[in-house]
Formats: structure tokens, C-alpha cells, sequence
């Protein structure tokens, strides 16, 4: 496979940078568009290291996400004050966690999740590991909106709201930043913190898979008793794979909950994680372009459709509902989709290769 030029590199660089504003001049809400696009970029990054590498099929990755956003909006909200009075006679300023604390607190609380939900799992495969995981993140949400009582940790199906926003170099990322020639909004700001923890997520998975880590994953996901017997200990690989994974998820929920500035339950349901594995499949399993492509397309995909929708409303007069032909309109999206590429849109080109026989030529 050719490397790609320096050039070509330079060439994409300059255009994420220049994508924000070009977006703004037309309006915030397409920058929020790509905002949510990268955070879903860095959870199927995420789930791609347990299923594409590993092969374990994990149906509950939105619980690591839950768990972020919440242990964020907890560190970084009035409500634990409001809530506990020790806590707020130990920070009378009240709870103000900064940027370069959170983000280890959240990798490393969803870290150990995903290995308590990869220990009871590790002789679970296929169907019966789906439904365990599948589970493991309803049960996460249920306990999010049941934990208000008797003590109100979690605030319930009211969810946590007055949340902190980033602050990046003592700068909130909720004000507008005045660089002179240009204006950064909000959204704007958000995109490119959001667009340097993806590129590092990259980084980590490319030499992830390189590595030898990587390789017995790979090993795990073809043939797990094969790799048992290679002497590969499938046992610690699965944990490492479902902690890794989930620490992009509690970043990444760190990160939502800092830009939306509000929390519930209602975010993190049995939907998202299926989106967000469906971002990984169509995009291809094990590759990192095609994971990125898959979540950048099925993460806008919903908001392009919706100019869409609205016509097809209009010529029936109104008797369909715009948000019912939107999701069917995805959902023929994605049939599609696996119809012309079954192995996903950018496959990985080691995917399905087979030793050629000996009467072709090498």
C-alpha cells in the first residue's frame, strides 16, 4: 500500500482547520454538526478497539459515555454542592474541576468500568457476549435515573444542568475568542479542542495496532482458541481491549457533557449504542479511515436528511411524521449501504484476503 505524500497530508490539515469557519460564516448550528461528528469519530475509535480489533462484539459502549458525561457533569455543576452540605463547606467556591484533571478522572473511571464488564464476560462470544454488554448499558442508564432517591446523586430524569464549560488556558470556551481577523464562536472553539483529542486518539489507535498488543487482538478476533494455543494471554487482552475502548468513551462523554452543558439519562440510550457500532461495521470493521468515515457520514447523515424529510412531509400533506421518515430514511440509508459494500465502505484491505493458490501467479 502507497504512503501518502506529505502534500496530501498538508492539504487535509489546512482543510480541518479552515472547515469551522467556513461552516460558521453559514451558521453555528453546522460547526455543532461537526462537533458532535468528531465526538462520535472519537467513540466509534473507541468501540473499534474492542470489536474491530478484538472481536468482541459490545452492545453497551454508551455506558462508558454515560459514565464521562456524568462524572463530569457531578465535578463541574452546582449540584453536589447544592446537594451535600460537607461538600460545599469544602469548596465554598464551589466545584470547578479543570481541563487537564478531568480528562484523566474520566479515561480512567470509564477504564476501570470497561474491566468490570469485561471480567464476568471473558468466556462469553458472539450473541451471548451482546446481550451481557447489551445489559450492562441499560442497567447504567437505569441507575443514572433511579439514582435521585433516598440521596440525590444523580438528580434523576431531571438531569444535571449549569455545567462548566471547558476552559482551555484560562479562556471558557463559551465566550467568543477575538483573534483580530477572525471571531471564534463557542462551537467553533469546541471543534478544534474536540479535533486534538481526535487526531491524539488516532495516533494512540494506529500504534495500538501496530504494535504487538494489536496483533494479538487481531489474533484473539480470528481464531481465539488458535491464539490460546500460540500462547497469546487472551484473558488480560480482553480486559486491556474493553479499558482501552472505554476510556475514549468517558472522554468522549466528558467532552459532551462540557458542550451541551446539560446531562440525563434520555442521551445515553440502547440507540446510541447501536449507532455507534453500526458507524464501525459501515464504515469497516478494523480500519481506521473507514471507522472515521462511518461515524462522520451516520452522525450527519440524520441532520442532512432532515431537508429532506420536510419536503417529502409537504407532498403528503402532512399525514407522515418528519422524525418517523427520518429514521426510515436511515435506516434504507444503511440497508443500502450494506447491500453495494458488505465489508463496509472502506474496508481494511487485509480483510477477507486469501493465500493465493498454486496456479496463480504471486
Amino acid at each position: 500500500m502507497n504512503k501518502a505524500k506529505p502534500s496530501s497530508y498538508l492539504v487535509w490539515a489546512i482543510a480541518l482547520l479552515v472547515l469551522p469557519l467556513l461552516l460558521q460564516s453559514v451558521g453555528n448550528a453546522w460547526v455543532r454538526i461537526a462537533d458532535m461528528a468528531l465526538l462520535y469519530v472519537l467513540l466509534a475509535l473507541g468501540l473499534n478497539i474492542v470489536v474491530g480489533y478484538a472481536g468482541l462484539l459490545d452492545l453497551g459502549f454508551v455506558a462508558f459515555f454515560a459514565v464521562g458525561a456524568y462524572m463530569f457533569g457531578l465535578l463541574a455543576s452546582p449540584h453536589l454542592t447544592d446537594t451535600f452540605p460537607w461538600i460545599a463547606a469544602l469548596f465554598p467556591g464551589g466545584l470547578h474541576t479543570p481541563l487537564w484533571a478531568v480528562i484523566p478522572i474520566g479515561a480512567g473511571l470509564a477504564g476501570l468500568f470497561g474491566v468490570l464488564l469485561g471480567a464476568p464476560t471473558l468466556k462469553l462470544r458472539g450473541d451471548y457476549l451482546a446481550i451481557v454488554t447489551l445489559g450492562f448499558g441499560e442497567i447504567i442508564r437505569v441507575f443514572m435515573n433511579n439514582l435521585d432517591n433516598p440521596v440525590n446523586i444523580t438528580n434523576g430524569p431531571k438531569g444535571l444542568g449549569q455545567i462548566d464549560a471547558m476552559s482551555v488556558l484560562g479562556h471558557p470556551l463559551s465566550r467568543k475568542l477575538d483573534l483580530g481577523f477572525v471571531q471564534l464562536s463557542s462551537v467553533t472553539q469546541y471543534y478544534y479542542l474536540f479535533l486534538a483529542l481526535v487526531l491524539l486518539s488516532v495516533l494512540i489507535c494506529y500504534r495500538l495496532q501496530t504494535s504487538r498488543i494489536g496483533r494479538a487482538w487481531m489474533a484473539i478476533r480470528e481464531d481465539e482458541v488458535a491464539a490460546k494455543a500460540m500462547g497469546i494471554n487472551t484473558r488480560n487482552l480482553k480486559l486491556m481491549a474493553f479499558g482501552m475502548g472505554a476510556t475514549f468513551g468517558g472522554v468522549a462523554g466528558v467532552m459532551f457533557a462540557s458542550f451541551q452543558g446539560f446531562v440525563s439519562p434520555e442521551s445515553f440510550s440502547l440507540m446510541e449504542s447501536v449507532m455507534i457500532v453500526a458507524m464501525v461495521v459501515l464504515g469497516g470493521l478494523g480500519h481506521l479511515p473507514g471507522v472515521i468515515l462511518g461515524a462522520v457520514l451516520l452522525s450527519a447523515l440524520p441532520e442532512v436528511l432532515r431537508f429532506v424529510a420536510g419536503p417529502l412531509q409537504a407532498m403528503t400533506d402532512g399525514r407522515l411524521d418528519a422524525a418517523i421518515l427520518r429514521q426510515l430514511l436511515i435506516a434504507l440509508a444503511m440497508i443500502i449501504i450494506m447491500l453495494w459494500r458488505p465489508r463496509g465502505l472502506w474496508p481494511a484491505p487485509e480483510h477477507g484476503k486469501v493465500l493465493p493458490s498454486h496456479g496463480d501467479k504471486p
